[in-house]
């Protein structure tokens, strides 16, 4: 699609017909006639077609344009999550007077038929000297443009955020989901696995003798292994191969079929292959189907305990949520601010392999009195940034104490650090470090406003492999609210 300028879709329309277009224009409700007269005399009029490109993002902003007809559809290209914006017939838009607007920030497309009266900037002083009041209707225009795009760039901070959270709790709950569906799916087979050879060593009518010998060693077993299936011995891989290949021969030397099946589970138990010789004694009838009685309940606990394992892990997981949320709770709680920062780094847990987490919290420390839910943003965009820092290798450190009657929260990180020039800037809105798309830069700037909403304060201290945000919130009501 082409990029029509303004004098290749110039349109020659009476000056009446402009003058009664403006006149429904809404932003210049009653101005005089001669008003409007100079606005239609001195404008460059334009006209596109459906699908035109009207300008593209970067191309330096040199005029206002009154759309008196169609829609304006902006896009950004390469800047910031914000997609979408639309300049609607009736609306002042473009380069204002009085604003500091250097280029378009995305590429407008007209949607359907589109018609524009276009004052440019070199126009701007003979516009304000011929029509006073423009300046003033200029002004309303740019307060209520900064309204609308900080509303908009706040909420896709906020949808942002919540990705994110989305992400690592999707990321925390399938884990252990997936774990317990494996186990579950499983268990079924092996509960009939283990029913079958149950019933087989029935039907081989041991003896008194035998039945108390292969209870006894059951027993013993138990014994030595007080928490069931479980290891009580972490083994490495290669130690349990080696393990695996010895129970294999033993298994093999006394004639009982498919070895290969019963050896890793015996390997991850804490037996040792001198434990089966016992067994042995049982009979040479009775012993491949009591191997495989024994396998097939280790089978099952195992899965048993990995059910009730990823199970706990969901529910510890749905806690944490409901903590790192204060679900049903009032707007103002008592907060611990160790578990509040426990809450949130569960909520990010997927993103700590490779971090070395370190916390250092005064016991003593009181609660302090808070809003829930957004002390848990700031904490949150201050864990975020610490991680993006240190692109999620390196040390991140929590801290916790009193400083005079206030409760401080420092958390630093082995990061690049802030240089000493943007320091100064880092809580502005819209200002951000990160590469182009992926901030907004309203994070630090929301952080502040929750934490003077506190009555608190924040600080950083910076330098390469170190920076610290130190938050200082009131311990005494009293003093917050």
């Amino acid at each position: 699609m082409a990029t029509a300028t303004p004098e290749a879709a110039a349109a020659c329309t009476p000056v009446d017909q402009i003058i009664a277009a403006l006149r429904r224009v809404e932003a210049l409700d009653g101005l005089a006639e001669e008003d409007y007269l100079w606005l239609a005399e001195n404008g460059t009029e334009q006209k596109l077609s459906a699908g035109q490109e009207v300008f593209q993002e970067g191309d330096p902003a040199d005029r206002m344009t009154i759309l008196l007809k169609g829609e304006v559809h902006v896009r950004r290209r390469e800047r910031g999550s914000v997609a979408f914006f639309i300049s609607r017939v009736g609306q002042l838009s473009g380069l204002l007077p009085y604003s500091r607007m250097k280029t378009y920030g995305g590429t407008g497309w007209a949607v359907g038929d589109v018609w524009g009266l276009h004052i440019y900037r070199h126009q701007f002083d003979d516009m304000l000297r011929a029509i006073p009041g423009m300046g003033q209707r200029c002004v309303s225009t740019l307060l209520n443009r900064v309204r609308d795009v900080t509303r908009m760039e706040q909420q896709s901070e906020k949808i942002a955020a919540l990705g994110k959270l989305a992400a690592n709790l999707s990321h925390e709950l399938n884990n252990p989901a997936s774990a317990a569906q494996r186990a579950a799916s499983s268990l079924l087979g092996e509960l009939r696995t283990y029913g079958d050879l149950k019933y087989q060593l029935g039907s081989l009518c041991l003896t008194e003798d035998q039945k108390a010998q292969y209870r006894e060693w059951v027993t013993r077993m138990r014994t030595k292994s007080p928490t069931g299936s479980r290891p009580v011995i972490a083994r490495d891989s290669i130690a349990i191969s080696a393990r695996e290949d010895d129970f294999a021969a033993w298994l093999t030397e006394h004639e009982v079929s498919e070895p290969w099946k019963y050896a890793p589970v015996l390997a991850e138990t804490t037996l040792e292959v001198c434990d089966l010789d016992n067994l042995s004694h049982i009979g040479a009838e009775v012993l491949p189907i009591a191997i495989g009685t024994i396998c097939s309940a280790l089978k099952t606990e195992r899965m048993t305990e990995t059910v009730i394992d990823a199970t706990v892990r969901i529910f510890d997981l749905i806690s944490a949520i409901k903590d790192y949320s204060y679900m049903d709770q009032a707007p103002i709680q008592e907060i611990d601010l160790a578990a509040a920062l426990d809450n949130t780094l569960a909520m990010m847990a997927s993103r700590l392999g490779h971090v070395t987490v370190e916390r250092d919290y005064d016991p003593m420390l009181p609660h302090v009195p808070a809003y829930g839910s957004e002390l848990n943003q700031v904490f949150t965009a201050l864990i975020e940034n610490a991680l993006d820092a240190m692109e999620d290798r390196g040390t991140l450190r929590l801290r916790t104490r009193t400083s005079g009657q206030l409760a401080l929260v420092e958390i630093w990180d082995s990061g690049i650090g802030i240089p000493p020039e943007m320091q100064s800037r880092i809580f502005e809105p819209f200002f951000t470090t990160k590469a182009p798309g992926e901030g907004l830069g309203l994070g630090l700037d929301t952080v502040q406003r929750i934490v003077s909403k506190h009555s608190g304060h924040i600080s950083v201290e910076s330098r390469p492999g170190a920076t610290c945000f130190q938050v200082r919130l009131p311990i005494e009501q009293m003093q917050a609210y």
